[in-house]
């Protein structure tokens, strides 16, 4: 007789990387959410089955969520949602859950409450677990136990679980079925490099593309080349002569990718980052694959979009190794 699969339910679900993690553990997909467009077009492109309910999550009421998992019960809900309040000074006083930016926590709560799955998952950015000395983290940690989950986070590095980058996130892992929470465990001896992800793609100049899907160079100006060719790989800005440098602006920006060592972490934008050895920024492809991603998953929208869409992913490698974990807590229900 056939295994019956674990379900689950994608919460802001964005291009995909969580929930291809998931699937790669052998996950059924119920239905997915997200708002925005374009990020909906890729995921659509690479999740024909998947049902992708595009729609802002608060005009999302709990008899549509009921309908939508009908007689399915969920296993567990996965998502990151996004999070500004924390990040922004000023919010002194006012409690994590009641700043009217963090709405989007609460829905994944309302949501969570609804369906009642067994496990959940959250991720979100690193610095929230030690965002007002702790204050912040207790706070989620007390709304999901006061729907009658047990609740740990801890803050895992994608490098840890065969990304080639480093980039650390909190994951909120709950269970309502039992009380031992269960994360995954470094999978990689050594970690994985830039260079031994990037090395076989074609090599491309500004503004090149090639026949490889999302594999095309943005168009540098002259100014710009002049700058980036001064900086040696894993270098930066403190390379290129005074008179040309840049005086103010972001200090991750203007370095070269160090070729032995994984990524920095990859975010929306990353055109003053350039590859190690060719005098232009990653293409989306490329990005793409420092996330984990692998080739014949399609990013659609514009060109600023794919980058986004990358950026905001969870590695689909640290997604599946979350996947495992939820695999082992179910195994001890």
């Amino acid at each position: 007789m056939e295994k019956e699969k674990l379900k689950y339910i994608d919460l802001f679900s964005g291009a995909g990387g969580f929930s291809l993690g998931f699937d790669r553990q052998d996950f059924q997909n119920v239905f997915s959410v997200d708002i925005e467009a374009s990020f909906c077009q890729t995921y659509r492109y690479n999740f024909p089955h998947h049902q992708l309910i595009e729609k802002d999550i608060c005009e999302l009421n709990n008899s549509e969520i009921n309908y939508l998992k009908e007689f399915d019960e969920i296993d567990v809900i996965i998502g990151g949602s996004p999070c500004q309040g924390f990040s922004i000074a000023g919010n002194i006083g006012r409690k994590f859950i009641d700043d009217p930016r963090n709405r989007l926590f609460k829905e994944f709560v309302r949501v969570v409450k609804v369906v009642q799955p067994k496990f959940f998952v959250l991720e979100n950015v690193a610095r929230l677990f030690t965002h007002k000395k702790g204050a912040t983290r207790q706070e989620i940690v007390k709304d999901f136990q006061n729907l009658g989950y047990t609740v740990e986070c801890k803050i895992l590095n994608s490098a840890d679980y065969g990304v080639a980058q480093i980039r650390k996130r909190v994951i909120f892992i709950g269970s309502r079925v039992h009380n031992k929470i269960i994360f995954p465990k470094k999978e990689v001896e050594e970690y994985i490099s830039v260079k031994d992800v990037l090395d076989n793609y074609p090599k491309l100049k500004s503004g090149q593309e090639s026949s490889l899907a999302n594999h095309v160079a943005m168009s540098h100006s002259e100014q710009m080349l002049t700058k980036m060719s001064y900086i040696s790989d894993g270098g930066n800005r403190t390379e290129i002569p005074i008179d040309l440098r840049p005086k103010s602006g972001d200090v991750r920006k203007y370095i070269r990718y160090k070729s032995n060592a994984p990524s920095v972490c990859v975010t929306g934008d990353m055109r003053k980052i350039f590859h190690y050895e060719q005098n232009r920024a990653l293409t989306v492809r490329e990005l793409a694959r420092l996330q984990s991603f692998p080739d014949d998953f399609v990013f659609k929208g514009t060109k600023i979009s794919q980058q986004q869409q990358v950026g905001n992913s969870v590695p689909p490698k640290m997604a599946e190794a979350i996947a495992k974990a939820i695999i082992k807590m179910n195994e001890h229900v």
